[in-house]
């Protein structure tokens, strides 16, 4: 079942590799299906030597329905999520350096740029610790996501989501961008720039028109 829309995460998954955003087997992605379950990548698999059938398929609640690998630590935390994100059809989980180790010294990645609000809608919470493989990882990702398409978790790694994967790796791939510049702006000790929340406003709305 749903054998192109395994396809398609294998895919996003070596684009996580290609931008960055993961090395060898950490983080994980998964995806909502129309009938309201879950594919998630498997437990501790490089992208690279996946094939479709190495991805699961579970309930909502974690069982597994078809697939022979473990399923991802996180699974458990994934499903939290979805349960209680209803807007939301796919999640990436990555440990990608940049904003996750600014999330080691501040409550939130500002918005400085117009392509952190056009693909993350604002600035981002980095939510306080919680242990990864637990339901706990999922209730931090809820209560401190907001209505932003990413949060970070402190200590961890990033939650990237949207009504797609394509959405998501956006958010997850200019939110990495957003920490490098925020990295290289903040070691010139000058002050920076914020945007102001009218300014976000228009950036989010530019971007709903944009694409082909």
């Amino acid at each position: 079942m749903y054998e192109e829309e395994k396809k398609q995460i294998l895919d996003y998954g070596k684009k996580l590799d290609k931008y960055g955003l993961i090395a060898l087997s950490g983080g994980n992605i998964s995806l909502r299906t129309k009938d309201g379950n879950i594919l998630v990548t498997p437990s501790g698999m490089i992208y690279d030597e996946m094939v479709p059938s190495d991805i699961l398929l579970v309930d909502i609640t974690g069982n597994i329905l078809e697939g022979e690998r473990k399923p991802s630590v996180d699974t458990i935390a994934l499903c939290y999520i979805y349960q209680h994100l209803k807007n939301v059809n796919s999640i990436i989980h990555t440990h990608q350096p940049f904003a996750t180790g600014i999330g080691l010294v501040t409550d939130e990645i500002p918005c400085y740029l117009t392509t952190l609000a056009n693909t993350v809608k604002g600035s981002v919470n980095v939510a306080p610790y919680s242990s990864a493989a637990s339901v706990d990882m999922g209730k931090a990702v809820v209560e401190n996501i907001g209505n932003k398409l990413a949060v970070v978790l402190r200590n961890h790694g990033v939650i990237a989501v949207g009504k797609s994967l394509h959405e998501a790796l956006y958010s997850a791939v200019y939110l990495e961008e957003g920490a490098k510049t925020l990295f290289v702006a903040k070691s010139t000790g000058s002050d920076l720039h914020k945007l102001s929340q009218e300014q976000i406003d228009v950036a989010v709305e530019v971007f709903n028109h944009y694409g082909q």
